[in-house]
């Protein structure tokens, strides 16, 4: 194979990184909490459990080149920042909807604003990388083929 075009390069390891590290915080809150009282906020464990899958998912598209994890990468991390806004916004106006937090109340303050920031600076690289990222790998051929 020739030389992959990939966002894993510079400041995308380090969203990688962080996605990484918000994929296991929001897994391990959600797990616990769903175990442990799901009937207690049933809407907002979910969220933390629908939150842990779309870090995953961003960080495997941002991981694998091509096109095809390019726009998995543009409509996780797009989807991530409508949860953050929206999750972010309830929270603040509907107690009783969020008897207790997820990743994303409060613009995910618990987690120092990471989840708010996090898919900004996502669609910035992703944006910054549009041409390069959408390059689709390109076999090649290191021997000759059989009866040569």
């Amino acid at each position: 194979m020739a030389t992959r075009s990939s966002l894993a390069t510079g400041i995308g390891r380090v969203l990688i990184a962080v996605y990484g590290i918000l994929a296991l915080a929001a897994t391990g809150r959600s797990v616990v909490q769903i175990i442990e009282k799901f009937s207690f906020a049933p809407f907002a464990y979910t969220v933390s459990a629908i939150a842990a899958v779309v870090y995953i998912v961003a960080m495997i598209a941002l991981i694998v080149p091509g096109r095809f994890w390019y726009r998995v990468a543009c409509v996780t991390i797009v989807f991530e920042m409508t949860g953050v806004l929206v999750i972010g916004t309830l929270s603040l106006f509907d107690r009783q909807l969020f008897p207790d937090d997820t990743i994303w109340s409060y613009y995910g303050m618990g987690y120092a604003f990471a989840p708010l920031v996090l898919p900004i600076a996502g669609l910035w690289w992703l944006r910054k990388h549009h041409r390069t990222a959408t390059v689709e790998p390109v076999p090649t051929s290191t021997t000759a083929p059989v009866g040569e």
